[in-house]
């Protein structure tokens, strides 16, 4: 069970503004990720499963950035794959 709390060891919780940032609130931030280069949302809670209605509201958030900064042509991908142990997505370019 995770506390939410932010952990030192979370590079997600640090939060460090390498790239470019395009929002932050009070639950998320959306910045591109240093690793595939595309817009990514980040639950400030440290958790990988945030409820129905939480990721709803992350993932609409994520879509008004992604519909600039990828001219609309993205999907969003939630699976934790590199950082499985906090909720995070990626808006990813859609080439076809």
């Amino acid at each position: 069970m995770s506390s939410g709390a932010a952990t030192s060891s979370c590079e997600l919780c640090e939060a460090a503004k390498i790239t470019d940032w395009y929002y932050e609130d009070d639950e998320c931030w959306i910045a591109e990720c240093e690793g595939c280069f595309v817009p990514m949302v980040v639950w400030k809670t440290h958790d990988p499963c945030p409820d129905d209605a939480t990721k709803e509201r992350l993932k609409e958030r994520l879509t008004v950035v992604a519909e600039q900064v990828v001219d609309g042509r993205f999907w969003i991908d939630d699976v934790l794959r590199t950082i499985p142990e906090h909720y995070h997505a990626h808006a990813r370019r859609r080439w076809s």
